[in-house]
């Protein structure tokens, strides 16, 4: 066989397999080069999902005559400044898009320059450029697109259908208008208008949290921290929403990187270490984080879709986004999110003579990134040692013990205990509504970050059983736990083998106070089946500890007094995290008495 060099036009349409994989594909590369051109606005329409057509329009900068044709040559390029590939600076640079677009469709580019008398347009066809023409047009670029893949049928069959290609050109669009709220974008499918996003106002922090709430849901901004963090000569900044705010999927988790959307596993494995306290397994947070790094330190030519990146220090990129959402979280204290609260006052559905009656859902509440919601800076009163309370029912709280004013409801953010509903949940009173808490995934919570505590200081203190417990397992399981002795001993459970199938419970965390022995052995031993023999549990700190704070916790079911339900309050407020459980699940519900006074007409 002999050698020989491919044909431009086949070379082109090869490239173009790399750069342009479907519609969205085409719509990013064109969309990036209207950044590029400095866009104050960039507006979109498809057709049968940009199969059949697709346009791009702009006011950006525009691009001469003379260079018209040259645009559409491979590895033309304005954007690379000195041929350098260390500080790239642009969206664009390899001078592949264009060319590679235009190599697979029937391509129309019309520009004109601001200060320029006409405007001019040229026509490509599978590669081949037509003559260039006069045209009207304003200032700017539009990029007009049929036929995709005409010239390539084996590529057109693997696209889907118009409206899954929809829907990979809006999520393409709104990542790219997330990183630019300064730029005004729209997008329509024939007639119908699809996306529609003006020019944010207000400073950058402003403008971009008001494009992620247009984007990601109006629930984002008002249960969103901040995120500002900074370390050799990385500074990260964006918004991570509270945990109760979660999806069944990470689609809602988004890194860019100098302004540029990128896919990276970094972030989601990131953002899993650092929400591991606070979230189920298959729950996940929504998260926009701006990352801001020298050229010099990340490289973004790895993948023509420029969609990949490789930081030269990986590791510190990871630890960087983990302590800045570990920090951010806990400074929100006992902050849950407000769709918590919204979702019940969905729930509620008056009755007259049995028949339902709709309600208005409540206002949401008003939008504050600052700082939590409630302030967790509040004078602990009535304290009470809640994790040694005994299992036997109290006295039933009486409602006179809580109507006295001695502690008036606007002295704490939680309010002061009015009732105990069903032995599981505690009705105080605010200084402006009434909270609702979980009694039994509260003091979850308050045990488990007392258990962390207690391992960074001196250890957790350990008591011992007057007659030690024997839990029978199946024979794999007990030589699991039996296994992990030692290091379940610095979590301050101490057991040891008891014969085949058998494990003997001598010590148990102090304070845990009386635990369900049996069921926190075996449901360890289901939790040690899941983890990587090659890990100590420390490096599993968060699901043993969860384990033993869930079966240690004041179970639903449990009568408390007055005393107990207001400890148990106060101890909430001074809590990180207090608003969700180790779960994931919130804590409390707190409702405004503007919407329970519309529940029932009041107002």
């Amino acid at each position: 066989m002999t050698i020989r060099l491919l044909p431009t036009t086949t070379v082109n349409r090869i490239a173009a397999g790399e750069v342009v994989e479907r519609p969205a594909s085409a719509i990013k590369e064109l969309v990036e080069n209207s950044i590029d051109a400095h866009a104050r606005r960039v507006d979109i329409v498809l057709r049968d999902g940009g199969r059949s057509f697709l346009s791009v329009a702009d006011d950006g900068i525009g691009i001469t005559r003379e260079e018209l044709p040259l645009s559409m040559e491979r590895h033309a390029t304005s954007k690379l400044l000195n041929d350098n590939l260390e500080t790239i600076a642009t969206f664009g640079f390899r001078g592949e898009a264009l060319p590679s677009i235009a190599s697979v469709s029937r391509l129309t580019i019309t520009s004109r320059q601001k200060q320029a008398a006409d405007a001019w347009t040229l026509r490509v066809e599978g590669g081949t450029k037509f003559e260039t023409k006069p045209a009207a047009h304003v200032t700017g670029t539009t990029v007009e697109v049929r036929d995709l893949f005409y010239a390539t049928p084996a590529r057109l069959k693997f696209l889907k259908t118009a409206r899954t290609e929809l829907n990979h050109v809006l999520d393409t669009v709104r990542r790219l208008a997330m990183a630019h709220p300064e730029i005004a974008f729209s997008l329509r499918d024939g007639e119908r208008q699809v996306l529609k996003l003006s020019h944010a106002q207000g400073d950058m922090i402003d403008a971009r949290l008001d494009r992620l709430d247009a984007i990601m849901g109006n629930d984002f901004a008002a249960n969103a921290i901040p995120i500002e963090a900074d370390r050799d000569g990385l500074f990260l900044s964006g918004f991570a929403g509270l945990p109760t705010l979660n999806r069944g999927s990470p689609t809602h988790q988004y890194l860019f990187v100098n302004g540029r959307p990128v896919r990276d596993k970094l972030l989601y494995g990131a953002v899993r270490g650092a929400y591991r306290d606070f979230l189920a397994h298959d729950r996940h947070p929504l998260i926009a984080l701006f990352l801001d790094v020298p050229p010099e330190a990340v490289d973004i030519n790895v993948h023509p879709a420029k969609t990949e990146v490789r930081f030269r220090d990986a590791g510190l990129v990871r630890g960087l986004i983990v302590s800045a959402l570990k920090h951010a979280l806990a400074a929100a204290g006992h902050r849950a999110s407000t769709t918590v609260a919204d979702a019940a006052l969905g729930a509620f559905r008056p009755e007259i003579g049995g028949v339902p009656v709709s309600v208005h859902r409540a206002t949401p509440i008003s939008r504050n990134v600052s700082g939590p919601a409630l302030s967790f800076q509040a004078p602990v009163a009535q304290t009470a040692d809640l994790s040694r309370l005994d299992t036997a029912p109290t006295a039933r709280f009486e409602p006179e013990l809580v109507t006295a004013r001695d502690d008036p409801a606007e002295s704490f953010p939680l309010g002061v205990a009015r009732a105990q509903v069903h032995e599981t949940y505690i009705v105080a009173q605010t200084e402006d509504g009434i909270v609702i808490v979980d009694q039994h995934a509260a003091h979850e919570r308050l045990v488990y970050e007392e258990m962390k505590a207690a391992m960074e200081q001196d250890g957790i203190k350990r008591q011992g059983l007057l007659i030690p417990e024997v839990v029978e397992l199946e024979e794999v399981a007990a030589n699991r736990i039996s296994g992990r002795a030692t290091e379940l001993s610095e979590l301050g459970l101490m057991v040891e083998a008891f014969g085949p199938g058998a494990i003997v419970v001598r010590e148990t965390p102090a304070l845990l106070g009386e635990v369900d022995i049996q069921g926190l052995i075996k449901d360890l031993a289901d939790d040690l089946a899941e983890y990587d023999e090659a890990l100590d549990l420390k490096s599993r700190l968060a699901e043993v500890a969860s384990t033993m704070a869930c079966h240690g916790s004041v179970r639903a079911g449990r009568r408390l007094n007055g005393k107990e339900m207001n400890a148990l309050l106060r101890q909430m407020e001074v809590t990180p995290h207090a608003g969700q459980c180790n779960h994931g699940r919130p804590t409390y519900v707190a409702l405004k008495l503007v919407d329970i006074e519309k529940l029932f007409g009041r107002r």
